[in-house]
């Protein structure tokens, strides 16, 4: 599509800028349908530029190994096939705080709520990275670790450096007004 429109462009904008070459030689007619035909391809191309840089701007990315793709549908997708072990980004608002699994290892828990309506639940390891203290229920949260799926919307987890002599997975984070939790 955007080809296609780029296309459409440099061909109107060709016929358009060098038209006044043509005036001799093309009835006005003519001339007239190009201004208009211009007018709208010029129109048309706007709007689809400023939508593709309002999604830009709205969009979260999420990361699946090294693919990223847009919005909250790569965890939507890892839901509702049941998908687990996969790397994930994006970010949420919290909208419950849990109290700390203090089995094995300890886990700062609390669920987020994405964009799309998807709940998950975050499960960070305070033995391996910082608890994030100020956390509170409507706090903004970007998170990046790894997806197990659950009824419930998944969990993330891994949101932390990978420890010396690891099993040489892939570090994860969390962020939380500005700082990053790893």
């Amino acid at each position: 599509m955007k080809k296609f429109i780029l296309v459409v462009l440099l061909v109107a904008g060709g016929a358009y800028y060098s038209y006044p070459m043509w005036k001799g030689f093309v009835p006005q007619k003519v001339l007239s349908k190009v201004d208009e035909f211009t007018s709208k391809v010029d129109g048309v191309a706007s709007k689809v530029f400023k939508k593709e840089s309002q999604v830009e701007k709205k969009s979260n990315f999420k990361i699946v190994g090294s693919k990223a793709s847009s919005g909250d549908s790569v965890l939507g997708r890892a839901f509702s096939n049941r998908t687990s072990d996969i790397q994930v980004g994006g970010s949420g608002r919290v909208v419950k705080i849990l109290s700390d699994d203090r089995q094995g290892s300890k886990h700062q828990r609390f669920i987020l709520k994405l964009g799309s309506g998807q709940t998950l639940l975050v499960a960070h390891n305070i033995d391996l990275a910082p608890r994030i203290n100020s956390l509170r229920v409507g706090d903004a949260v970007d998170f990046y670790g790894e997806y197990e799926w659950n009824s419930k919307g998944g969990v993330v987890h891994w949101t932390h450096h990978d420890p010396p002599g690891g099993s040489s997975h892939k570090g994860g984070w969390l962020k939380h007004k500005g700082r990053t939790y790893k």
